[in-house]
Order: structure tokens, then sequence, then C-alpha cells
């Protein structure tokens, strides 16, 4: 993980996490455009999730897919019970994630990453959110997935929390478990989310030290 990586942006974030490889750029808050989307209350939080051209084996289209549009979503939901939106009311703050190189476990990696770039552009926050996901493979439960196992795997669970308020912020199941193996594939996704809580505040603590020095 590395952040402040990008000039022309507020934050900035780039993270590999196996071969997955994913940039993060933040913009805002700044005024809303056009002004009738801007919220009266609090800040409006943008999200997009893309994947380039090139980030997979075959070729992709530039055009948004349905899931790629159903990722943003499923992001920025898992994002904003983190910010202080209402610090910033009516303007807008938006978070770009684009995928160089996709090997599985894309969303869980642009939510830890994006939460990145967000404290790196100074958004308030009540907490860091970190994202992994538990599979199963062969009755096997396991912990961050690669396209091979996702592929061929019975269950993908993806988790992101705020670890330090210990509290979920997005919780979806793509295949089957049972309620026992659910409240085990949680406990193990806490324990790897720990540790990249842990490696997202020495990036933010590594850049801090930087900009000290200089």
């Amino acid at each position: 993980m590395e952040v402040g990586i990008l000039k022309n942006c507020s934050g900035s974030a780039y993270i590999e996490q196996g071969k997955t490889k994913i940039i993060v750029a933040v913009h805002g808050p700044r005024e809303a455009h056009p002004k009738h989307l801007a919220l009266p209350d609090r800040a409006l939080l943008r999200t997009r999730y893309h994947m380039a051209p090139f980030s997979t084996g075959e070729r992709k289209s530039p055009a948004p897919t349905r899931r790629e549009i159903e990722l943003t979503k499923v992001i920025r939901e898992a994002l904003e019970p983190s910010l202080l939106l209402e610090e910033f009311p009516k303007t807008t703050i938006d978070v770009f994630i684009e995928v160089l190189q996709a090997d599985a476990g894309t969303r869980s990696a642009g939510v830890t990453a994006a939460s990145l770039a967000l404290a790196e552009a100074g958004i308030p926050m009540r907490d860091l959110v970190a994202a992994i996901a538990v599979g199963k493979i062969g009755g096997q439960l396991v912990l961050d997935l690669n396209e091979e196992e996702d592929e061929h795997g019975q269950a993908d669970m993806p988790v992101a929390m705020m670890p330090n308020l210990n509290r979920i912020t997005l919780l979806q199941l793509n295949g089957r478990l049972t309620k026992e193996e659910i409240v085990t594939g949680l406990t193990l996704a806490q324990k790897g989310i720990g540790k990249l809580y842990e490696l997202q505040r020495q990036a933010l603590k590594s850049v801090v030290e930087k900009n000290i020095g200089e």
C-alpha cells in the first residue's frame, strides 16, 4: 500500500494484493456540479469503480459493465459509514477506483485503497475501512481468493469493517455457507482485516513522516 502517489487530486492511494493492482484518486470536497445534486445537510459521496481494458486476460470494453455499476454502488455504501459527510454540506467528494490488473478480490482491495485515499485527502473519518473476502474451496474456508480459486470455489463472502469500532460496513455472500461457516468466516475476515488495517496505518504514517522530513 502507498498513499500520495498522484499530484493532481486531493488524495490518492495504490494497492497491490496478490496480483491485483488498483489505484484510487479522490477529489474534494468541492462545490457540487450540477448544483441540483447538492445535499443541504452533508456532502454527496460519488464513486466510480472501473476496470482498465488491459486489466484482465481478454481485452475489456472501456464502457462500464453491469458489474462495474454494481460494485460502484457497493463500494460507496461500504465507505459512507466511516465518513463525516455532514462536515461539508452542499459539496461533492469524488472517488475514482481504477483496476489496473485484476486477479479477483478487486471489490475488497478497492474499498481498502479508497479508504486510504480519502484519509490522505484529509476527509474527517470515524475510522479507516478495510475489506477482504472469505472463500470456500473443497469445504475449507480461506482468505483472499485469487481468480482461479474464485472461479472454482463454492462460496465468496466479501467483508468490510471499521476495525477500531468493530463495525461491519459491507457483508455479501455469493454461494452457500452454513450458519456456523458464516460465523467462522467472519472471525477469519476480522483477523485478515486487522492485518490490512495495520498496513493502512503504516502507509499513512510513512507519508506523514516524509512530509515532515521535507
